[in-house]
């Protein structure tokens, strides 16, 4: 979702804008090129771990929280249930999480495959036995 997306953006945002920044002010008199690069590296490793974390921290715990949705979803009216309609765990709503690389692999194809269930379910809501549905 494009809401979801956006609520990372502005910490995206931060890290690589501060990308040589705080090397310059610490050691203005140092070669800029080098150090620009030693940041870039620092500042994609950090923001790689800092966005991966918080994207998976954000999902699993908004999906199995009381609204059962991300901000996406709730502006869509979508929530994520269990097969039987209740919240899911943070356990399943990880296995929900994790199940999307597979679902992203190839092509997209485990997104597709909701074309074609009685549920409507991608593959990742099949393995985790998850369902989303309208409010």
């Amino acid at each position: 979702m494009i809401i979801d997306g956006f609520v990372f953006a502005p910490l995206a945002v931060v890290l690589f804008a501060s990308t040589g920044v705080f090397g310059l002010i610490m050691h203005p008199d140092q070669d800029f090129g080098a150090m620009f690069a030693a940041m870039f590296g620092i500042t994609m490793i950090a923001a790689f771990t800092v966005l991966f974390a918080g994207n998976w921290l954000y999902h699993t715990a908004m999906e199995s929280s009381r609204y059962r949705a991300t901000l996406g979803k709730l502006a869509m009216g979508s929530i994520v249930t269990d097969l039987n309609g209740n919240r899911i765990s943070f356990a399943r709503a990880n296995g929900r999480f994790f199940g999307k690389w597979i679902s992203s692999a190839v092509f997209n194809i485990g997104y597709l495959v909701a074309a074609f269930t009685e549920k409507k379910q991608a593959l990742h809501d099949i393995l985790a036995g998850c369902l989303v549905i309208q409010k």
